[in-house]
């Protein structure tokens, strides 16, 4: 499918909440979030319309709406991949600023933090979050962060303010998750079989569109991920592209898109957030829900058989 202005248009941008419904049918919606909370809410559920993965690698990109995203002839490999893939039209970031987005989507709770203060309030937290749970069900989690100064490192910064920052690494605050899930970029490995069950990839200030540029961003995703999103083609694998925010321009509404073997390609309207993606990757792997996970919906509707 091509992906362009125009087609983009034929959907309205809805508050968060709402559901596209132009001449298409939703199969799945997720219901608006409850109130942010930090009470942890840990409920077996089945794993039920979902593929389970060998690999799930989740790259966050930095501050920019969908609409400067998606169609933008700065960003062509990020295109490409919502061709290929599945272009979630209706997604959301849950806050402002960045840090409680990473938060959100890692733990299912901005655990009240509200700023990009380093380290965040109340850190280390040992609330339930999705690292905690797949090593607890024997599974496996890695978070790589792009120049980060060490394996394991709780520095704030590195590189100065175009570098490695800790506010976009949830992991690290978490007294239940392991030293050695905390791992710089470089340690990404060139075999992708011996990647963790579930990955997170988080670029530096510059690569991450923060501070440099859409092109910048998107180069360094196809210099660096492409590799892993072909071989997930023919692997039973999945990579998730999202953004933490937008730019303050559009009600939070980012570009999020999901490719690998079993995603059908195509255009999808349900609205969704991060806890939205939190909540699909523990039903995957028969995780319990957690906090805000808990009352969001499994994204169903873009799987092959």
């Amino acid at each position: 499918m091509t992906i362009s202005r125009l087609t983009k248009r034929l959907f309205p941008i809805l508050a968060l909440g709402g559901v596209a419904a132009v001449g298409i049918q939703v199969t799945a919606c997720v219901a608006p979030p409850p109130p942010d909370t930090t009470t942890t809410t840990s409920t077996t559920v089945p794993v039920g319309g979902l593929t389970h993965p060998d690999h799930v690698v989740v790259v966050v990109e930095e501050n920019h709406s969908e609409s400067s995203i998606i169609g933008s002839p700065s960003a062509p490999y990020i295109n490409s991949l919502a061709t290929g893939g599945a272009l979630f039209t209706q997604s959301f970031g849950t806050h402002h600023p960045s840090q409680p987005n990473y938060l959100a989507l890692f733990s299912g709770t901005n655990q009240g933090v509200t700023d990009d203060a380093c380290p965040p309030g109340g850190s280390p937290y040992s609330t339930d979050n999705l690292g905690a749970q797949l090593i607890a069900a024997s599974k496996t989690f890695v978070g790589y962060s792009e120049t980060l100064p060490a394996a394991g490192s709780t520095a704030c910064s590195n590189g100065g303010s175009d570098g490695y920052q800790r506010k976009h690494n949830p992991w690290v605050d978490f007294s239940n998750v392991p030293a050695e899930s905390n791992q710089p970029f470089s340690a990404f490995p060139t075999d992708y079989s011996t990647l963790p069950a579930v990955s997170f990839v988080v670029p530096n200030q510059i690569d991450d569109m923060h501070n440099g540029t859409i092109a910048q961003g998107d180069t360094w995703l196809q210099n660096n991920i492409d590799g892993y999103a072909q071989w997930a083609k023919t692997h039973n694998s999945l990579l998730i592209v999202t953004f933490d925010e937008d730019d303050y321009s559009s009600s939070n509404q980012i570009a999020t898109i999901f490719y690998g073997e079993k995603v059908s390609a195509g255009t999808y309207t349900e609205t969704i957030n991060h806890y939205s993606i939190l909540r699909t990757i523990e039903d995957m792997y028969g995780l319990p829900s957690v906090a805000n996970s808990t009352a969001a919906t499994a994204i169903t509707d873009c799987w092959l058989p």
